[in-house]
Formats: structure tokens, sequence, C-alpha cells
């Protein structure tokens, strides 16, 4: 897993370092010292991640739209786990459906697209609001 801070202004890098200590799965953090838009954010994690492992699939999460969408990290993290088969094949199955051939950057899926594809899934991640 890679974060990817995007010169937050916040405790962001910090939080993300504190979680990087604690998990117990490698966590990667790429720290942009500049402010740049999303898309470049993406791409600085794409090429880390690329650089780095030899991965045949690479998802993504924009931490922005989980928090506008008001979804449940957590429940997000426990899926990725329990369907990363499942996850692939939808990459698979994108990538075949594509009549260009796959960059780097290209080759990215978005994670909450998987999920959003996935009729039961839409309701769980969303937090409960009291």
């Amino acid at each position: 897993m890679c974060f990817v801070d995007n010169e937050s202004k916040d405790e962001t890098l910090e939080k993300l370092i504190e979680i990087k200590e604690t998990c117990t799965t490698k966590v990667s953090i790429v720290e942009i010292k500049k402010k740049v838009n999303r898309e470049l954010a993406k791409r600085a994690g794409a090429r880390f991640m690329f650089n780095d492992f030899d991965l045949k699939h690479l998802g993504f999460i924009d931490a922005n739209t989980l928090i506008e969408q008001k979804y449940n990290i957590n429940e997000i993290v426990n899926s990725l786990c329990a369907e990363k088969d499942e996850i692939i094949a939808f990459d698979k199955n994108i990538k075949s459906r594509q009549r260009i051939k796959s960059t780097l950057y290209k080759s990215i899926f978005s994670l909450l697209d998987y999920f959003k594809s996935q009729d039961s899934s839409n309701n769980k991640f969303k937090q409960s609001i009291l």
C-alpha cells in the first residue's frame, strides 16, 4: 500500500507515518513537496509503485473522494483484502476492453469504480451518520 501526501497543510503526513510504523504489512509514503493536481499526485504514486515493485495490477483510491462520499475506510480496506481476486478480475476485464495500448498511467484503475460496480457494496461503505 502506498499513500501519497500532496503537500498537506494539516497533520496528514504525521498520521501516514504513524500508520506506516504500526502496520504489519508493507506501507510506503510518497511525499510531494509542492502541491500538484490530483492526476499528478496519482502518477507520482504509480511511478513509485511500478519502480519499486513488480506489479501487474495497480489500483488507487482518492482520499478526497472517500471523504466527500462519506466512505468508511475500514470497510474499504477489509473489502480490498477479502475481494482481491474479484478486483483483479475487474481490472483484467477493463484492460481487455481497451482498444489502445495500456501505458503505465492508463493501466491504473480506480478501486472505487470496482466497489461502485458491485450492487451490494454501494451502501456498505457509507459511514453511519447519527
